[in-house]
């Protein structure tokens, strides 16, 4: 929740903003800051809620942030000074926020991580936990420099399939929108000529014109109902049940499958490597790696490799054990443990998975598009079908 305040600093009246869950504890961040508070009042949101939609801290400001924080601890720059410049270089108030909030915490005595959990939707526990291990081996900034390149590589796969599906639902909705339109106010007024001319319609015309009739008399309910449904989907996607759904559901799809897999199994192989390699032990690890995974499959599956793996069986035989584990991960495991470089086979594997999941999306994209396009012509082509056929008939009979 956000307050707005004004206090006395240094002889000076400072005004500005400040992130805490109550007016006292505003008061209280403040004093603890070297401030005399004169006035502290909770900020006016607004009405139409646009600062929330544009104004808001996103994957690309945190993959910045960890960047630029390791490259700052690396040249020799205290944790405070660190947050000083963020500060001036913030150029989104909700940034802005966050980042004077970190740099209270930490001024208190909270350690970098602690501050970290304060933001569980701008920092995953993988993010903290690497932190935390960061602090304890005194090696923070290259911790955080491992971090960004992790960041990075995953903005870049989501990137890849996200432009795989935008093009596509693009070319639905506006093939949609474009029958909705001609069914609704281009249709009827050729039926008028139709029926003014008295032309036997083909079935196909006869089609059309029911769908036509009906969205003319109902369009209203049938946008209602379109909107209801998205909506309803949207709340059962994101309600537990309907995770679950589809956590199974899109596992059993043909080649979408095969990109979830292995975009998956990046995110895990890299995340394992890069948490062994900071010195976590691999319990720790795996239920790191389990909290941040958000498949419920993939959750269920690392659940069990650990509890296997605490019980003391390896983890290569623990993954083997789980059918979503591929053979290569297994045999990769079992090659780490032996050799006692985890860490690095895990890294390796991560860039193999990260080849293979970029063939996939290669070839999503391949099978989308021409699937899209055929959809498209068949019933836009139906459509103009319907549409001309009585013409021609019309004017054949006017010959």
């Amino acid at each position: 929740m956000q307050y707005v305040y004004r206090a006395l600093k240094d002889g000076k009246t400072l005004t500005g903003k400040i992130e805490a869950n109550s007016v006292d504890e505003a008061i209280s961040a403040l004093k603890s800051g070297g401030f005399f508070p004169i006035e502290v009042k909770k900020e006016l949101s607004s009405s139409l809620g646009l600062s929330k939609i544009f104004d808001r801290v996103n994957y690309t400001d945190i993959v910045n942030f960890t960047r630029q924080m390791s490259i700052m601890l690396n040249a020799g720059i205290t944790l405070v000074d660190c947050f000083a410049i963020f500060k001036q270089q913030a150029g989104k108030q909700a940034y802005l926020r966050m980042v004077e909030t970190l740099d209270r915490d930490i001024r208190s005595g909270k350690t970098f991580s602690d501050a970290l959990r304060e933001f569980p939707d701008h920092f995953s526990p993988l993010y903290v936990s690497l932190v935390k291990a960061g602090e304890a081996s005194g090696k923070l900034n290259e911790i955080l420099f491992s971090l960004a390149d992790n960041m990075e590589k995953q903005r870049e796969l989501r990137g890849r399939v996200s432009g795989a599906l935008i093009y596509p639902m693009l070319i639905v909705i506006g093939m949609f929108l474009v029958i909705f339109l001609m069914i609704t106010f281009v249709i009827p007024k050729l039926v008028g000529l139709y029926k003014d001319m008295g032309v036997n319609l083909p079935w196909t015309t006869q089609v059309i014109v029911t769908l036509s009739d009906f969205s003319v008399r109902f369009w209203p309910l049938v946008l209602g109902a379109i909107g209801g449904l998205a909506f309803a989907g949207y709340n059962f996607y994101r309600s537990p049940q309907g995770k679950a759904f589809f956590d199974v559901f899109l596992l059993k799809v043909p080649v979408i499958n095969t990109v979830l897999v292995q975009s998956m199994l990046v995110d895990t192989t890299r995340a394992l490597s890069i948490l062994v390699g900071s010195g976590v032990s691999i319990l720790e690890a795996l239920e790191i790696v389990r909290e941040g995974n958000p498949n419920g499959q993939f959750k269920a599956a690392f659940k069990r490799v650990s509890e296997k793996v605490e019980k003391g069986i390896s983890l290569g035989q623990a993954l083997r054990d789980e059918p979503v584990f591929p053979p290569l991960i297994v045999q990769m495991a079992v090659v780490g443990e032996q050799t006692g470089h985890l860490d690095e086979t895990m890294g390796k594997i991560a860039e193999y998975f990260n080849i293979e999941s970029q063939i996939a999306i290669k070839n999503l994209t391949t099978m989308i598009e021409p699937t899209v396009l055929i959809v498209l012509g068949v019933s836009v082509g139906f459509l103009i079908f319907s549409v001309i056929t009585p013409i021609y008939s019309l004017t054949n009979s006017i010959q």
